[in-house]
């Protein structure tokens, strides 16, 4: 119990911020006692710390107690169709240290190999005193790697390899700390749970937008991921059939489809990769791209939105946030163009994360599993 209980003051202030013991117990139903003893314990492992004395009310001045930046370090490796990348972050969720490498796909050796010499190199640089601080290590990686060899431009069977590999267990082999693992889109959106701005919906569906679209769907402040882990898989889901031939929200709204329009038109494309923050792309390509990715998000919008009734989209992505703006501002033109009877158009939000958001979503699941509970667990008020 008492594990649980300090686990949920750390989580309460994650989200609110700095808060005095009197409104940790009002927020959370503890006792006065009860918090007393967490925060001296919690204060005296380096995870809390005080504040300035808050004055000018009847009484002892309250003290408001906030998150030691330094004290726990997480590990999150994104595993991308054209990159790796993996980050080591504070307490806070800020990004100390980043190693990254790109490729042309991922093979499972070579994630393992790039995994372990990018850990030692982001360790080093940490203090003594601080690696034994280190939590855990995330994993994003897209699900069924084997069945995209068509989509890669692969010979057949080139990644044929991912069928039978647990890299998370070989990783873990290696660590002396857990490793969790994580579909990409869902750890994403798991990103904007845990750092992203605390004043959203309760219910909203994400769309990352990276090599390929994904998605993850949040319900009751929880990312829901089912059975087989993933849910939401936004990428496959139907957005057109004529005859025999379906098309997929993945077809139209992906980057590797903007990474043709670019080849086609006879134009370098390994910009969008090497730079997400200023892309040099022609304007009638890139705004070619960005109504079509909106059309087809409009079109998986409505259909998960006649399943479950959320009120909000995020989208998020690799790409600049001009870019991003733009596609936000298209996709909700969309909906109001192609408005079906009897549902309800819910708001298109830009995320808050952005093109970190696997990685950070990646090291957020070592975070959440040591030191978080369940959004809903505290008192609501």
């Amino acid at each position: 119990m008492r594990a649980h209980n300090e686990r949920l003051v750390l989580t309460l202030i994650r989200q609110v911020g700095a808060l005095p013991k009197a409104e940790i117990a009002r927020m959370t139903g503890l006792s006065a006692q009860t918090v007393s003893v967490i925060m001296r314990a919690l204060e005296a492992e380096g995870l809390l710390k005080k504040g300035e004395p808050l004055r000018g009310k009847v009484g002892q001045p309250s003290v408001p107690m906030s998150l030691v930046a330094e004290g726990a370090y997480f590990l999150g490796l994104k595993v991308g169709r054209r990159s790796l990348e993996l980050v080591l972050t504070d307490f806070h969720g800020t990004v100390v240290g980043r190693q990254a490498q790109a490729h042309r796909f991922p093979s499972p050796d070579a994630v393992v190999r790039f995994a372990t010499g990018a850990m030692e190199t982001l360790l080093a640089d940490l203090p003594q005193d601080r690696r034994t601080r280190v939590a855990g290590l995330g994993i994003a990686i897209p699900f069924r790697l084997h069945d995209w060899s068509d989509l890669l431009a692969l010979e057949p069977g080139a990644m044929d390899a991912w069928r039978d590999r647990d890299i998370a267990a070989e990783i873990a082999a290696q660590c002396s700390f857990p490793v969790f693992l994580r579909n990409d889109a869902s750890a994403a959106c798991g990103a904007e749970l845990v750092f992203g701005d605390q004043n959203r919906p309760r219910d909203f569906l994400y769309f990352f937008m990276g090599f390929f679209v994904g998605g993850g769907l949040v319900l009751d402040n929880t990312l829901y991921t089912g059975r087989t882990g993933n849910a939401a898989a936004l990428g496959s889901i139907p957005i057109g059939i004529e005859g025999t031939t379906v098309r997929q929200l993945v077809d139209v709204a992906s980057l590797v489809s903007l990474e043709k329009a670019l080849k086609d038109g006879g134009h370098p494309s390994e910009g969008i990769w090497a730079d997400c923050t200023d892309w040099d792309i022609p304007e009638p390509i890139l705004d070619a791209w960005l109504r079509q990715a909106a059309e087809g998000l409009a079109y998986a919008i409505f259909s998960s939105v006649c399943l479950i009734d959320f009120e909000s989209v995020m989208i998020d992505g690799w790409m600049p946030e001009p870019v991003r703006a733009r596609l936000v501002d298209y996709t909700s033109e969309q909906l109001f163009r192609i408005s079906v009877a009897g549902i309800d158009i819910p708001q298109v939000r830009a995320g808050t994360i952005g093109p970190d958001a696997r990685a950070l979503g990646a090291a957020s699941l070592p975070l959440s599993e040591r030191f978080l509970v369940d959004r809903n667990a505290f008192l609501k008020g």
